[in-house]
């Protein structure tokens, strides 16, 4: 059974949330604090997750969350609190659905365990300065979807996981892992080294994503909005591709963009 609030967690809440809302609104910093439905369930649901505390609010969702915790052997961790706790906890606005979850990060598996994961007909996406994290949250929700294993970026120029790209990624985060790099140029020599074609999404190229996928391992780069690849990473790339699109907008947002590329891919390559 969960645990009823009390005035003990409360303080302990209180305490936690003087700690977390110093970036309240902004979330700068990698969080422990995940919310929303699907992203705490999955969370929940992954035995790799260290998961210490999860608030629940609502009636309703306390039974679903009873049952998935069940499953790892972790109703100990549930504590029923009011809705207001759980704003007090998290960056001002957050969008929680009275739910939130403690949990330590996943650990980053590196390059080299992530092109073993992804074996001979993987899929792996690789993020240049890709920095909004909604965004980002986005493109890991469009890669688990795909059967991509592994979002790969730089370890700067690139947000942190904090709970809103936890949210926008909607349980992605447990099934594709997250890899952070120095050098982007490097890795994409390590992956072709490893067999990857490595295709760099490029509005201004005349050869379609469709035509410059191939079989075998692949890899999709995509760049900043606006920006787009940086030269060396764009040289970098085995080929570059477009989304044919009309010209009544600019371009595609870029999670929007990885999402049709990576369909396409997944089309394409199985043929």
């Amino acid at each position: 059974m969960a645990r009823k609030h009390n005035s003990k967690s409360r303080r302990r809440a209180r305490g936690d949330a003087r700690a977390q809302r110093a970036n309240a609104g902004t979330e700068r910093a990698p969080s422990p604090w995940l919310y929303g439905i699907h992203s705490v369930l999955a969370a929940l649901s992954n035995p790799d997750r260290m998961c210490e505390r999860l608030l629940v609010a609502d009636d309703d969702l306390a039974e679903i969350v009873h049952a998935t915790a069940a499953q790892m052997e972790r109703t100990a961790l549930i504590e029923r609190v009011g809705t207001e706790d759980i704003a007090e906890i998290l960056p001002f606005g957050a969008v929680h659905q009275q739910i939130a979850l403690y949990a330590r990060p996943l650990e980053d598996p590196g390059l080299d365990a992530a092109i073993d994961k992804a074996g001979p007909n993987g899929r792996l996406v690789v993020l240049d300065q890709v920095t909004d994290p909604h965004n980002v949250g986005a493109i890991i929700r469009s890669a688990a979807a795909f059967g991509v294993t592994a979002v790969v970026m730089q370890d700067r120029h690139a947000p942190p996981v904090t709970g809103v790209l936890a949210k926008a990624a909607s349980g992605g985060l447990e099934a594709v892992d997250m890899v952070r790099e120095t050098n982007l140029s490097r890795s994409l020599d390590q992956l072709k080294r490893n067999n990857f074609w490595c295709i760099g999404l490029d509005g201004t190229s005349d050869q379609t994503i469709a035509t410059a996928t191939v079989d075998g391992p692949t890899a999709l780069i995509l760049g900043a909005e606006g920006s787009g690849l940086r030269r060396l990473v764009r040289e970098s790339c085995d080929t570059l591709a477009s989304i044919p699109q009309t010209s009544s907008v600019e371009s595609l947002n870029v999670s929007n963009a990885a999402a049709v590329a990576l369909y396409e891919i997944c089309r394409t390559g199985s043929n």
